[in-house]
């Protein structure tokens, strides 16, 4: 799945538009590394994202192409 796609769907962000964005100016780090929105995201990446203020470290999880908000929290794990 896209990187700016499961970002969506995980609703690390809202709007894929903004997480695309987000991607483009390279506030999204993927296993430390900037990445695209392109970007396929695997079982146990970690994506880094630096938005406002806050920094926030998650490792993915699952990856499943449709999830409900109860759900969406169980795609990934909050890092440290």
């Amino acid at each position: 799945m896209r990187l700016d796609k499961y970002l969506k769907v995980s609703r690390l962000i809202k709007r894929r538009t903004v997480a695309n964005e987000a991607c483009d100016a390279g506030r999204v780090t993927v296993n430390g590394k900037v990445q695209r929105a392109s970007y396929e995201v695997k079982t146990g990446d970690v994506i880094e994202l630096a938005l406002g203020a806050k920094t926030m470290r998650v490792r993915v999880a699952e990856i499943n192409e449709v999830a409900t908000k109860e759900n969406a929290a169980t795609m990934y794990t909050i890092e440290p």
